[in-house]
């Protein structure tokens, strides 16, 4: 403990340090160069003056110079100010950059379709304009999180390459969004791009080289799982980027906005025409606790509440500008061994007026959500009920958007129509927040594993590892068969040419013969 407390103290200090240094050394001198919202953005965002930190090892005189190189790219590029309507309408239409989808960590996935990317200085800063609004749009929605990259390389020519563009990514992710690359998957890298790789990864440095991950058909699904795979991965995803609108999570309502909602278990007492369960929420009472907000203070989202005796109270908050969310980040779902399946968000109205607020999930089919929509009062928390719904599991990959906006209702207004004021109120007052959902692995699950794993039976294990030493043994002899194949081609080749000089030797000779000359 003293000594995460002193870790904690000696980050506070270096985050103090860089940023009297950077008004000091930096902002004085170079104030015209900068976009004044970066500028206060540092004086006030702690964790981004971490990231930046960590990305240079906590080493102020590099974050400073770090810094002073990304603000002056976003005040290049207007990266503030980038939007649908500031860029060219064909950078969206080509698909050839857009995020969709996870890998199988639960991060966004960044796709670069190589193949419809075709080289040209005069439609050069555009395109990196195009990739700058789709990693500025990201960092808004999830700041902190991190992407992968997916590079797809299948049915790529000499022309899709550009060295320069690709530099441009890289230092996207080394320089302007720290923090923000989980990984970097190039799928199916054509041979003539070896020595091209080479040079990459020297741009990478050696922190970032770790995170290549070379892939093919084989073998991709060790990062990707199969339903966010296109077809010539060999997956099933049906997604086929199209514009507009732009291709996002898809979020949708979730099953019962209203009513009671009843677990598995309240269901079978039901049928059964059992009584009460003490291992189950109270539906009458939750939906007396849902549907009237109380009074709270903003401390006091961290203390337990009787009522919801199945579903843990969140113990982190985000502090958002309508609302604090709690959880901050991550929704805990037990694994089907521990029979968690049901948690809390916890929403609390901070201005003085009511809030409209809506929850919608990735996955409507596999959650309930009381209640879904609604508003309440200034200075008010509301309890959300999330359960898992027809013996689902929770994924990593499954997100919840919470939206709210405020309401400046008239005194003695009647009662407000939810549906016409989401359809009036104007995007830029809209708030959101995501949430992604965590499973925790079952306690019963990890104890079996390691008796197993003491007693010698890990039989399962070894047969995976031996599967993936299989999968790579194959692809490597692909690759050989591939190299064979080319040698064997310019063989024939060369033994063309032989031929073909040989005979052209011949033909020669026999016309220049002595016979020849006496006739």
């Amino acid at each position: 403990m003293a000594a995460d407390e002193h870790s904690e103290k000696e980050k506070e200090k270096l985050i103090q340090e860089t940023r009297h240094r950077f008004a000091s050394e930096y902002s004085q001198d170079k104030a015209e160069k900068y976009d004044f919202r970066d500028v206060e953005r540092l004086k006030q965002d702690d964790a981004w003056v971490e990231s930046y930190l960590q990305w240079r090892h906590h080493n102020v005189d590099d974050t400073l110079k770090m810094i002073d190189d990304s603000f002056q790219w976003r005040k290049e590029f207007s990266v503030h100010d980038l939007s649908e309507s500031s860029l060219p309408r064909w950078t969206f239409e080509t698909g050839a950059v857009y995020l969709h989808g996870y890998d199988k960590e639960g991060n966004k996935m960044f796709w670069f379709r190589v193949k419809l990317h075709v080289k040209d200085t005069k439609t050069a800063l555009e395109r990196k304009k195009y990739v700058a609004f789709w990693l500025e749009r990201y960092a808004k929605r999830e700041p902190g999180k991190a992407l992968t990259v997916v590079f797809d390389l299948s049915e790529t020519g000499l022309s899709n390459i550009d060295m320069d563009f690709v530099r441009f990514i890289i230092n996207c992710f080394k320089i302007y969004y720290p923090k923000y690359l989980s990984k970097m998957v190039i799928y199916e890298m054509p041979w003539i791009m070896n020595a091209a790789w080479k040079i990459v990864k020297t741009w990478l440095g050696p922190d970032a080289v770790s995170m290549l991950k070379f892939a093919n058909k084989s073998d991709v699904q060790e990062y990707i799982n199969i339903e966010y795979l296109p077809a010539h991965m060999g997956g099933y995803d049906p997604f086929k980027y199209s514009y507009p609108p732009l291709p996002d999570d898809d979020f949708q309502t979730p099953i019962c906005e209203n009513g009671p909602i009843l677990g598995e278990d309240e269901l079978d007492e039901k049928e059964k025409g059992g009584g009460d369960s003490k291992d189950t929420v109270d539906t009458n009472h939750n939906e007396e606790s849902l549907q009237k907000p109380k009074k709270v203070s903003f401390d006091d989202i961290d203390r337990p509440d009787s009522k919801t005796k199945s579903a843990k109270k969140p113990q982190t908050v985000f502090r958002g500008s309508l609302l604090h969310i709690s959880p901050a980040e991550d929704i805990h779902f037990g694994s089907k061994e521990r029979g968690e399946t049901k948690c809390l968000i916890v929403l609390t109205n901070v201005t003085k007026n009511p809030v409209a607020f809506k929850v919608r999930t990735t996955a409507p089919e596999k959650y309930r959500v009381k209640p879904s929509n609604g508003n309440f009062e200034p200075g008010t928390s509301l309890d959300i009920l999330v359960s898992l719904h027809g013996g689902g599991e929770a994924s990593p990959q499954d997100r919840f958007l919470v939206m709210a906006a405020e309401m400046n209702q008239a005194a003695g207004a009647g009662p407000p129509d939810l549906g016409q004021f989401w359809k009036e109120v104007p995007r830029d007052q809209v708030m959101e927040h995501r949430l992604r959902c965590h499973v925790v692995e079952s306690c019963k699950a990890t104890n079996v594993a390691k008796d197993n794993l003491f007693k010698g039976y890990a039989v399962g294990s070894s047969q995976e590892d031996l599967h993936s030493k299989i999968t790579k043994l194959m692809a490597s002899n692909r690759r050989l068969e591939e190299q064979i194949g080319r040698c064997v081609w310019f063989q024939q080749l060369l033994t063309g040419l032989v031929t073909l000089l040989v005979a052209i030797i011949s033909l020669s000779l026999y016309l220049h013969s002595p016979d020849k000359d006496m006739q």
